[in-house]
């Protein structure tokens, strides 16, 4: 049997959902304007990198 990767650890602030997108409203033709707000904790990858594998100055 072959090993498995690890997976990566899900972001516990954004739960895995990293962007999302809120709706500010509609145009005068009905259609929707949306902002996208991303994860600021994990930079909208939805994926936190363990500590000894973070790049020091980011």
């Amino acid at each position: 049997m072959m090993p498995q990767a690890p997976r990566p650890r899900v972001c516990f602030h954004c739960d895995g959902f990293p962007v999302v997108h809120i709706t500010t409203g509609t145009t005068s033709d009905g259609r929707r304007r949306t902002l996208a707000a991303a994860c600021p904790a994990c930079e909208g990858t939805g994926h936190i990198t363990p500590a000894a594998l973070a790049r020091v100055g980011k």
